[in-house]
């Protein structure tokens, strides 16, 4: 298998892809296009037919969106239990990352992704991402209260619910976002992960930087 990603320091759909092979040992061959070169859209569009990453290519079948190559990844891989066994935990799993997929536009607009950078917190924009926020944390408080009780993440074990809500781990450690305790311990957990390390120290040493994503406070 073949995945196509944008820049770590910044690409959170890129992320969500990546983590599920990484942190499930699924042997791939990383292709990493960076964001806003010349040749950019040329050379993702030569792998993926949207013209966006991530896009998986494996042998004949190609997979052009994050969700969908996750759930590829859980039928083509059925032991690795990419989403949580139980089926009711399943389903919330599935809800869940759903509404991260579709969802949550003011979070993205007002605190984008950068895993290069921390800042002091302070509301951003018109505020409105603050209700994204409020949301993610009872999501989060939801999943581990009826599901958690097996491990740290938010059914127990490590699935595809953590690897879709990762990049909202980094933005919240990113703008120093005020989060309840418990909220903390699952972010800790998550960014102890041995690929997300693996994710956030090659996005530091990149030498691409996009202006738009740097803050400069």
């Amino acid at each position: 298998m073949k995945l196509l990603i944008a820049n770590k320091g910044y690409s959170s759909w890129s992320q969500r892809a990546w983590l599920v092979l990484r942190q499930f040992g699924l042997p791939f061959e990383e292709i990493l296009e960076p964001l806003y070169q010349p040749d950019t859209r040329e050379r993702v569009l030569a792998i993926s037919p949207s013209g966006k990453v991530p896009c998986l290519v494996d042998g004949d079948i190609t997979v052009w969106d994050s969700l969908a190559i996750i759930e590829y990844l859980a039928e083509t891989f059925p032991d690795k239990a990419i989403w949580p066994t139980d089926r009711a935990a399943r389903a919330f799993a599935r809800a869940i990352s759903a509404e991260m997929h579709s969802g949550f536009t003011s979070l993205r607009r007002d605190y984008t992704c950068n895993w290069r950078r921390h800042y002091a917190w302070k509301v951003r924009g018109d505020g409105s991402a603050l209700e994204d926020g409020q949301r993610i944390l009872a999501i989060w408080a939801e999943a581990r209260r009826r599901f958690g009780a097996g491990g740290p993440f938010l059914f127990g074990a490590f699935s595809a619910a953590d690897a879709m809500f990762a990049p909202v781990v980094a933005r919240f450690h990113t703008y120093s976002w005020p989060v309840d305790a418990a909220s903390a311990a699952y972010m800790a957990a998550v960014r102890a992960l041995p690929a997300y390390a693996e994710w956030e120290a090659a996005g530091r040493a990149e030498p691409w930087t996009i202006a738009q994503y740097e803050l400069s406070e």
